[in-house]
C-alpha cells in the first residue's frame, strides 16, 4: 500500500482542464481546488501503476505548472499480510 499527498499548480484558467484530466487518472482523487489554481490530490498504488509512476506523470499533465509531493506513507505489512490469506 502507498498513498501520497500532493498540491498541484496550475493558472487559474486552466483550473477545470486540469481537474477533468486528473479525474481521468487511476488513483488520483481531488480533495480540493482553490480559485488561484491550486488543487490538493492523493494519489494511491493501482493495477496500472504505482503511486510513484502516477505522481511523476502529473508533471506532464497540460496546464500544470508544478506538483508536490507533502506527505507520503507505505505499508509493506499490509501487503504481506495480504498475501498469507
Amino acid at each position: 500500500m502507498n498513498i501520497s499527498s500532493v498540491v498541484i499548480r496550475t493558472r487559474p484558467e486552466h483550473l477545470r482542464g486540469v481537474c477533468q484530466r486528473l479525474a481521468a487518472l487511476p488513483g488520483v482523487e481531488l480533495h480540493t481546488e482553490t480559485p488561484d489554481g491550486r488543487l490538493v490530490v492523493t494519489v494511491e498504488d493501482t493495477n496500472v501503476a504505482t503511486a510513484a509512476e502516477t505522481y511523476l506523470s502529473l508533471h506532464n499533465i497540460d496546464g500544470v505548472l508544478g506538483a508536490s509531493l507533502v506527505y507520503q506513507y507505505s505499508d509493506d505489512a499490509l501487503d504481506l499480510q495480504e498475501g498469507q490469506s
